[in-house]
């Protein structure tokens, strides 16, 4: 593992910082199967885009990447105004090899200088306002916040479904035990309560659901804003890629881990297998109308 760096991360370092509600840092990894204009476009969405700027950028990349991805991240190290994080400091952690998605977010919570951490993907689109809205609500004391996407393909102007979900603690709990109650590129956490549950474990593209079951379980304090502060690109192939044995696979590890954590019931485990389960194995077309039925 190698890091590069521009600048030094600290409390702040720009104008305004007395009335910033706590420093934090952007956790963004990125991999050989992304694209690397829609990289540039979530870098700036993220850093100088933003009403409340981050104290950091933290990139990982997970493995070797093609020459416009390695143009990409040679200009995000470029000093100053030439990157397209602009004046926001930035750290490059490089994994030789690919390691999947839990292992490069664990690498880049440990790289992170900062307690509170908002997570933004690759090829997603932090709206200007996200982190003046979420950082100063978990400043206050919640340990993980989530909020309401919207859904785009490739027109970041041309928006399709919105994805709202319970805001209320117990609401979310609920919820949890059948579905995931947060967007993942939308979330912002506390550092220590995301290791006091265990850290990110590999659970093939169920990683973050299982992280937060076990936050939940373990006490952290939750929410969710129910206002959209992420464009998520889904792009074509979003619905296939829901389905399938692989999903299903880790569909039916996730379900025993829930119930020997006895975070779900006998009757919910058999519940989620039966309902989740056949929902990985339907039609693309059956899988897409009954997600767009469960989002409205």
């Amino acid at each position: 593992m190698a890091e590069r760096g521009v600048g030094e991360p600290g409390a702040g370092g720009r104008a305004g910082d007395a009335a910033r509600p706590a420093p934090f840092s952007v956790l963004l990894p990125v991999y050989a199967g992304d694209d690397a204009v829609a990289f540039r476009r979530a870098v700036r969405s993220a850093t100088v885009e933003q009403e409340l700027p981050p104290d950091e950028l933290v990139v990982v990349r997970d493995g070797p990447v093609g020459a416009a991805l390695r143009a990409a991240l040679r200009d995000l190290i470029a000093p100053g105004a030439a990157s397209p994080a602009g004046e926001v400091p930035v750290r490059v952690v490089e994994l030789a090899r690919n390691e999947g998605l839990a292992c490069a977010l664990e690498r880049g919570l440990a790289a992170c200088a900062h307690e509170i951490v908002a997570r933004a993907d690759a090829d997603d689109i932090s709206l200007p306002g996200r982190f003046a809205t979420q950082i100063p609500l978990v400043a206050a004391g919640l340990d993980l916040l989530g909020s309401a996407i919207t859904e785009f393909d490739d027109d970041e102007h041309c928006l399709g479904l919105t994805r709202v979900l319970p805001a209320e603690p117990a609401e979310i709990a609920a919820t949890a035990r059948f579905r995931d109650p947060f967007n993942h590129p939308s979330v912002v956490y506390r550092r220590s309560a995301v290791q006091a549950a265990g850290g990110y474990r590999h659970l093939d593209l169920m990683e973050d659901y299982w992280l937060f079951a076990r936050m939940i379980a373990a006490g952290a304090r939750v929410g969710n804003v129910a206002e959209p502060l992420v464009l998520y690109r889904v792009g074509a192939g979003a619905y296939r890629r829901r389905g399938g044995w692989r999903l299903l696979r880790s569909e039916v590890a996730l379900q025993r881990r829930f119930r020997a954590a006895r975070f779900t019931t006998r009757g919910q485990f058999l519940r989620n297998v039966v309902v989740r389960g056949g929902y990985r194995l339907v039609p693309e077309r059956l899988r897409k109308a009954a997600y767009r039925r469960m989002v409205a």
